[in-house]
């Protein structure tokens, strides 16, 4: 397949490109390095079935050829970048998905759109299923990403329906690992880096809220086989576990405390860190954990990286690059 990646030079779209370029595909990325980076993918520089264009994917499109699909991962998606970004946030989940459907409709290609668990909000059902509607304050501070990417699912659906685009939706839960910034402000690259450096970890609220922690390997493992999954009539099944164009969740069901993770963090970095309460920001959701029953059904997939071996790994990278 050729392929286009919106965001290939982020931390999660880096790997997805790694991932396709192994398996034999030709990859296209489109990024303005707003918050990726070009020495994530500098490596497949001069293979003739890579290509990269500096691109600011809310504007027009183009790709020479044809293309078989369109990944959308461009977005900053730390709260710290979409606090510090809310308009390019907003524009790149509303113009940027509109862009990039426009460009699947027109090479009859297939779309697959990253949209997130933060469009359940702070959920009021536990664990989160895709048919939950969610609770999202759209006018608070973390409304800028989550209603872009409620706004991303629905103009993708609209597009699917009235245009008939080969559309996924895949719903990302919190995923960490290599090519995480270090100040990207995403609670395990904050922990880790904070472990490494003697520096107390820094916990907001009593620490007691919960979130599922994903290797990004099995992420990606997940995001691939629904890209590439076909149809074969299971759509007229018509029913939400087997509708391919609705969204599934993607993340591990093992939720922990945040607390719980702090401890992991400077167990597994032998550091002396101590822990430092901060106020809790607004809007943070209480709890996280993905209902993955259409992921196992759909693609036979979860994930099989544990907590520890994933920290593991992440620690290894943070320590090779500071």
């Amino acid at each position: 397949m050729r392929v286009l990646i919106t965001g290939g030079a982020g931390f999660l779209g880096s790997h997805i490109v790694d991932h396709l370029i192994a398996g034999g595909h030709e990859v296209v990325v489109f990024d303005n390095l707003l918050t990726g980076r070009a020495d994530n993918i500098d490596h497949h520089f001069g293979n003739n079935r890579f290509k990269f264009i500096k691109q600011d994917v809310t504007e027009y499109l183009f790709v020479a050829g044809h293309l078989d699909a369109v990944a959308h991962f461009a977005s900053p998606a730390s709260p710290i970048d979409y606090l510090q970004l809310p308009i390019q946030t907003l524009k790149v989940g509303s113009l940027g998905t509109h862009k990039a459907l426009g460009l699947a409709k027109a090479k009859n290609a297939r779309l697959l759109i990253a949209s997130t668990s933060e469009v359940y909000g702070d959920p009021q059902v536990h664990p989160q299923t895709e048919d939950y509607w969610g609770h999202v304050n759209p006018v608070g501070p973390r409304g800028v990403y989550d209603e872009a990417k409620r706004f991303a699912e629905a103009i993708t659906m609209a597009y699917h329906r009235y245009h008939g685009v080969d559309t996924r939706i895949v719903r990302i839960f919190n995923t960490y690992g290599g090519r995480m910034r270090p100040n990207d402000g995403r609670v395990v690259s904050n922990f880790i880096v904070q472990a490494l450096r003697g520096e107390p970890l820094t916990i907001y609220g009593d620490g007691k809220q919960t979130r599922s922690f994903c290797y990004v390997s099995d992420l990606v493992e997940g995001i691939v086989r629904l890209l590439l999954l076909e149809d074969n009539g299971l759509n007229e099944k018509a029913t939400a576990d087997y509708d391919i164009h609705l969204p599934v969740n993607l993340g591990n069901p093992g939720e922990f405390t945040v607390s719980e993770l702090a401890e992991k963090v400077i167990r597994l970095t032998g550091s002396r860190s101590a822990i430092e309460h901060r106020e809790l920001p607004i809007d943070d959701p209480r709890v996280r954990q993905p209902d993955i029953t259409r992921a196992k059904r759909l693609l036979a997939w979860e994930p099989v990286v544990s907590l520890e071996e994933g920290l593991a790994n992440t620690i290894r990278y943070f320590r090779s690059i500071t």
